[in-house]
């Protein structure tokens, strides 16, 4: 009887420092659960890239912007010339430019603040011709007017703000930046034919630093080792010297340090 005694107090303190020395398992409750936690795409760090783009512009130069010019061009026989108000300028065309940021991450929201630039050819045209005397009976004179303001260089400061969906991280931002913007103007004159004189022409062309604002959303999806690829649209407004709206598509590259 006592060696039964015996027995069963050592198995119970075999089976007791077992237990000690055994790891925790998850409990099932429900389904099973292999205790490992959801691994998010890491956005945190500086990063550089560079992107294409396609984009519109509509400018809206004032009715009266060559009236300056056309002062200076005046018929021989005394009057004025028929000169047509200016309207609206647009264009469509293609560019190339870089960007370069710092994400800050909490869990599943990212926020940051991005440098981007963007170079290209969008040249918006607009052009007036006047006759005299018109309704029907032959021409006897006419005046063009033309302007084109051509928005080459924009760079901007930008505000992000997104939220991880696995590798995608979708966003949206607003930002200031400024630019350059050069306004080619030009108008000529054709006199009456009786008086046997040459065309009348003049020129003027100015490049200035204007000023703007930005907005958009867009897209990055992270495929391996801190590469990743951009999708987005921006609009950008400027308000100074010519107001011009750009509307712009861009697709881009970048890495994360």
């Amino acid at each position: 009887m006592r060696r039964l005694l015996l027995a069963a107090v050592i198995f119970g303190t075999v089976q007791g420092a077992y237990a000690a020395d055994m790891p925790d398992l998850p409990v099932l409750r429900g389904s099973y659960s292999d205790g490992l936690s959801t691994v998010r795409t890491v956005w945190q760090g500086y990063y550089i890239g560079g992107q294409a783009s396609y984009g519109s512009v509509t400018s809206k130069p004032s009715p009266s912007l060559n009236s300056d010019l056309q002062s200076t061009v005046v018929p021989a026989a005394g009057g004025s010339y028929p000169w047509q108000p200016l309207g609206t300028a647009s264009a469509n065309d293609v560019g190339w430019g870089a960007f370069f940021g710092y994400n800050s991450q909490w869990d599943d929201v990212v926020v940051g603040i991005e440098g981007n630039y963007i170079h290209s050819g969008l040249n918006a045209v607009t052009s007036s011709t006047g006759y005299f005397p018109s309704g029907g009976v032959p021409t006897v004179m006419t005046a063009t007017s033309n302007a084109t303001i051509r928005s080459t260089d924009f760079g901007s400061a930008r505000l992000r703000a997104g939220y991880i969906i696995d590798c995608f991280l979708p966003y949206a931002f607003i930002g200031g930046g400024m630019g350059s913007q050069t306004v080619d103007r030009s108008v000529a004159a054709t006199p009456l034919p009786y008086m046997a004189l040459p065309t009348l022409q003049t020129s003027a062309t100015k490049t200035s630093l204007v000023y703007g604002y930005s907005a958009g959303i867009g897209v990055d999806v992270m495929l391996m080792a801190g590469l990743f690829l951009r999708a987005e649209y921006e609009y950008q407004r400027v308000t100074s010297t010519v107001e011009s709206n750009i509307n712009s598509a861009r697709v881009g590259v970048g890495y994360k340090f």
